[in-house]
């Protein structure tokens, strides 16, 4: 029985946990958190070990003599998978890879390099260099947006206004990044979608666009997936143009990518990109649902030096949407039983239930649940999504 090393047993990797077992593999889930949801599957061996704790995770892989590593939506242990590949020679991203996808200022450089679009940025750190590179982008017509270099999950964004306390701005991201370091970069507006792909020896597959709602400014924390993309045909094909790109300019050969673009005037343009499978049920829910393909088996086989087959089985409509419920205590919650009715509903979860204090949304953790739907077409499955929510009511 081959083995195959899951980074993460929280939620999010949840799905390849189980996927893994379904296809008879031997899974090695690692998670600090001794409680974590995926440890629960029944027969997975737990390594109570921090993702990004590499020599230890190292350690563990080579006594469980694995046949293949991964993580599935999370950028964290992304460097982890890729010097575990490396050492115990397995497929997996190279470290440089690894590096450009999960640092947002080596990112930059690496796709401004290969003459990818993205948007007017600067690497800083400091409160002058901040204040500098904030100056140099207003005075170039542009609005600013600041991140910090290394998280995610909408962490630490923030969007500088006219009137805004920059010293002030630059504490409030600086104290997410890891290194210290902020970029700052123009303020790209238009829609924004995300490509998902996966690549196969170099070959980048598009598996589907996705539309996408964030709150907007300043935090854009991401309320709302639908697929296919509802943007017209041209520029679907521009944007999947610029993915692929992408994916070659960081050097994804063998595995997922979750690309965000933003349409602008100019063109489509990076946000960033992930070598890894799209959060939020995208990979997991919404691309099954939509496409019939099955991302998450594909990343397996890929770790386990099989090619996958990737083919699409048909062209139908999937959606999530978040709730965005007020802040306060939760006393009850009303109305789930009658939302899970409503035709085309798929999934009804409740991230912060009875009990819980849910705060104003500034990154994704702060969301309080979320509907998942299908339909034949993307605004059906939205409507179904849309009309669940509505029936959903937090009491306080």
């Amino acid at each position: 029985m081959k083995k195959i090393m899951i980074l993460g047993a929280s939620v999010l990797q949840l799905p390849a946990i189980e996927k893994a077992k379904a296809m008879g593999l031997e899974v090695i889930a690692v998670d600090m958190n001794p409680e974590a949801i995926g440890f629960n599957v029944p027969e997975v061996t737990r390594e109570v070990i921090s993702t990004i704790d590499t020599p230890a995770v190292l350690e563990a892989a080579r006594k469980h003599r694995i046949d293949g590593i991964m993580t599935l939506a999370s950028d964290m242990p992304i460097q982890t998978v890729a010097v575990v590949s490396k050492e115990l020679g397995l497929v997996g991203v190279s470290e440089d890879t690894a590096l450009k996808a999960t640092n947002k200022a080596y990112m930059r450089d690496a796709l401004k390099e290969a003459n990818v679009p993205i948007p007017l940025y600067y690497r800083v750190q400091g409160i002058q260099a901040f204040k500098d590179a904030v100056d140099r982008i207003q005075s170039a017509g542009y609005k600013c947006i600041v991140k910090p270099a290394d998280n995610s999950g909408s962490r630490g964004v923030d969007l500088l206004d006219d009137n805004v306390d920059l010293d002030r701005a630059y504490d409030y991201t600086r104290q997410y990044s890891r290194s210290g370091e902020v970029v700052v970069e123009e303020f790209m507006e238009g829609p924004e979608v995300s490509v998902e792909t996966i690549a196969v020896n170099g070959v980048v597959h598009v598996i589907q666009i996705t539309d996408k709602v964030t709150t907007g400014a300043p935090y854009f924390v991401e309320m709302g997936h639908s697929q296919p993309s509802q943007l017209d045909a041209d520029t679907q094909t521009r944007i999947k143009q610029v993915a692929i790109a992408a994916n070659k300019a960081i050097g994804i050969v063998n595995g997922p990518s979750h690309t965000e673009i933003k349409v602008t005037k100019d063109g489509p343009k990076i946000v960033e990109l992930g070598a890894r499978l799209g959060g939020d049920c995208i990979t997991t829910h919404l691309v099954p649902l939509s496409t019939g393909v099955d991302m998450v088996k594909a990343c397996i086989e890929i770790a386990l030096g099989i090619e996958p087959k990737i083919i699409p089985k048909w062209n139908k409509g999937s959606a999530i949407r978040y709730i965005n419920a007020p802040s306060g205590i939760v006393t009850a919650i009303r109305g789930v039983e009658e939302a899970k009715e409503v035709p085309g509903v798929n999934v009804i979860t409740i991230v912060h239930g009875i009990g819980a204090h849910i705060n104003d949304i500034k990154s994704s953790i702060d969301r309080a649940g979320f509907v998942i739907s299908n339909g034949d077409s993307s605004l059906i499955a939205l409507e179904s999504a849309g009309k669940a929510i509505d029936l959903i009511k937090y009491i306080y």
